[in-house]
């Protein structure tokens, strides 16, 4: 196919861009819902047209009419509107889930990633805790002696809690910024981040179970540590997202490529911030307390995971998405 036969076969479609673009330009909130969706349609279909025309046709006139379209239509598509209750209410019941939903293969790798990390390094250092001094780093090795004396480092006053769980909450947002930014470094970036992270989880619950306070342990990162650890996975999800749209950028430039996996991604991470501050929220006034018997703190985590799960496995479904997502 011919640029001349290229614009012939795409015109209609570019033509009808053009105009509801214009349209929405001098009067957006008389546009119907079909005309909106009509709209994103048309945008994505020409951004793959002008993919296919800086490939085949660099230099012809069709190629530099799409750029101008595109990003005419891109103007209106993704300008700034004022932060409303309604949109964010939109994005909290059906956007966020359904983001994460379209990149769940990306957070299961994240995830396999890291809890198989995790398994195996906890199964050596339970099972000879010598390995410990080159497998885990330094700050984990000076945990040692107060393992041997069947007691744990979890311990946080009431008095310093409220600081406690701020810190856990700033800590817990940079590991997921650090997995989700690792994406740019074409994924490598985010699979270290899930790799370390894994070996040093996995390492220190298996030296706790060598030492006899495995239990105690577990006890203390399940109330918070569902929510906590589904977040990361997502971040690494979204890193891993972004790295394969550089490694794989399809038909488009890996720029656009890139740009487009960004933005979903950011919204994810968007949505993961609330979580994490609810996960350390938990962690620091709930998870320490010597006065809650152990089956409240495993119930604490285990219904907070069936509500998270029933949240981003099901709402915001579509019909179409609910019979064959």
């Amino acid at each position: 196919m011919n640029a001349d036969e290229f614009f012939q076969s795409r015109q209609d479609n570019w033509k009808a861009l053009s105009a509801l673009a214009d349209k929405a330009n001098h009067s957006l909130g008389r546009m119907s819902p079909k005309e909106i969706a009509e709209l994103g349609r048309l945008y994505r279909a020409a951004t793959s047209d002008l993919a296919i025309a800086q490939r085949d046709f660099p230099r012809h006139r069709v190629t530099l009419y799409l750029n101008q379209l595109v990003g005419q239509a891109h103007g209106v598509v993704y300008r700034g509107e004022p932060l409303a209750l309604r949109r964010l209410v939109e994005y909290a019941t059906q956007g966020f889930p359904r983001i994460y939903r379209e990149m769940l293969p990306f957070t299961l790798v994240a995830a396999l990633l890291f809890f198989a990390t995790a398994l195996i390094a906890g199964v050596v250092t339970a099972a000879n805790p010598a390995t410990s001094r080159w497998l885990l780093p330094a700050s984990v090795q000076q945990l040692i002696p107060v393992m041997e004396q069947k007691d744990l480092w979890t311990h946080i006053p009431v008095e310093q809690r409220p600081f406690a769980s701020s810190f856990i909450m700033t800590n817990n947002i940079q590991v997921s910024i650090m997995a989700f930014g690792g994406g740019l470094l074409a994924g490598a970036g985010t699979v270290f981040e899930m790799l370390y992270n894994g070996l040093v989880t996995g390492g220190v619950v298996g030296l706790t179970f060598y030492y006899g306070v495995g239990f105690e342990l577990l006890t203390f990162m399940i109330g918070h540590g569902v929510i906590e650890l589904s977040v990361i996975m997502m971040a690494g999800g979204a890193g891993l997202m972004m790295g394969w749209s550089i490694l794989h950028p399809g038909l488009l430039r890996r720029r656009d490529a890139l740009t487009r996996a960004a933005r979903k991604s950011v919204a994810l991470l968007a949505g993961c911030i609330p979580l994490l501050m609810v996960a350390g929220t938990i962690e620091g006034f709930i998870s320490p307390s010597e006065t809650i018997p152990w089956p409240i703190h495993w119930a604490i985590g285990i219904i907070s995971g069936i509500l998270l799960y029933s949240y981003l496995l099901l709402a915001g479904r579509e019909k179409k998405e609910a019979r064959f997502g």
